[in-house]
């Protein structure tokens, strides 16, 4: 893995928000002390009259990011997902999400993979936060490709969308020049029989790289990028249950209100299938190497491998 090329998804979205802001003039960026960490220092070195600091007080400015949306901008919020999502909640349900307004919340370093901030900044309860909000679009990417073009579509997307990115640089695993991305839309990436994975985030890569194990196990595995957590693509998830029968989600999340739970849900209601749930299970995190911590929790292909070979054997 050496030779491939990693970048973070938070690179990512900087470099996107500069791209897109030389496309369109209503785009414009809210910041709360972090845009070194978020990259949208980067906007701002290019737009510095459309990026606004509004210093550590992330509900003041998500309020303001929604003011600024009601006269026609279309305005990014940005700060850790932990902030996004936690300390500012009440702030994205009541002025962003009530009145479901056209703002986007670029929340990065979420995830285990914050590595040595620690618990307090390794924010694993976003998904679920989100997901309970009426209304609110929900995507986490899993490489830099799919990461520029989730920007693009959660600018074209009329309405309040979050946007998880993350610390750790990882692989690049998309063609820039034929990748489509689609808000609500799973991606295929690797087909099989015997069961399937549905990851989400860097847990796509983990997920393919299990793949091609158990395929020298004798298991065909099938790889699903739910990159969009909300609205879930549920006729993705139903073949993939009708197809292989057995179903495994991988998230760097915890295993309660994310992607497993959205995909336990609509299983459970429309076709009864077994499932496994690898995720952060009711636990905090701790301050480490994020690899290490990736792999202490669970966070890796040798888990999925472990998981999927064992569920397979039932």
């Amino acid at each position: 893995m050496a030779d491939v090329k990693k970048i973070a998804t938070r690179e990512s979205y900087g470099n996107a928000l500069k791209e897109l802001g030389a496309e369109v003039s209503d785009l414009i960026v809210f910041d709360a002390d972090l845009a070194g960490a978020t990259k949208t220092g980067t906007f701002q070195k290019a737009f510095p009259d459309r990026h606004f600091d509004c210093g550590i007080a992330e509900a003041n400015m998500t309020c303001v990011a929604a003011g600024a949306s009601t006269f026609g901008l279309v305005p990014f919020v940005s700060t850790f997902a932990m902030f996004a999502a936690g300390r500012a909640f009440e702030q994205v349900r009541n002025t962003i999400g009530y009145p479901h307004l056209n703002v986007k919340i670029g929340a990065t370093h979420g995830g285990i993979s914050v590595g040595e901030d620690g618990a307090s900044h390794q924010c694993c309860e976003d998904f679920a936060l989100m997901r309970t909000i009426p209304g609110m679009v929900v995507i986490c990417p899993s490489d830099d490709v799919e990461a520029k073009a989730a920007v693009r579509a959660a600018y074209e997307y009329v309405g309040p969308v979050y946007l998880r990115f993350g610390r750790l640089a990882v692989p690049v695993i998309h063609d820039a020049d034929s990748f489509h991305f689609e808000i609500g839309k799973a991606e295929i990436l690797r087909d099989g029989s015997d069961v399937a994975l549905i990851a989400t985030g860097l847990m796509v890569n983990e997920a393919l790289e299990a793949a091609k194990a158990l395929e020298e196990k004798g298991i065909s595995a099938r790889v699903i990028n739910m990159a969009t957590i909300k609205p879930l693509d549920e006729e993705a998830v139903l073949a993939a249950a009708r197809d292989c029968g057995k179903i495994i989600t991988c998230e760097e999340h915890s295993v309660i209100g994310g992607l497993g739970e959205a995909v336990s849900a609509l299983l459970s209601e429309k076709l009864p299938t077994p499932v496994r749930k690898i995720g952060v299970n009711d636990e905090f995190g701790h301050s480490g190497p994020a690899a290490a911590l990736l792999k202490q929790f669970g966070l890796s292909a040798e888990h999925i491998t472990e998981v999927a070979e064992d569920f397979c054997k039932q």
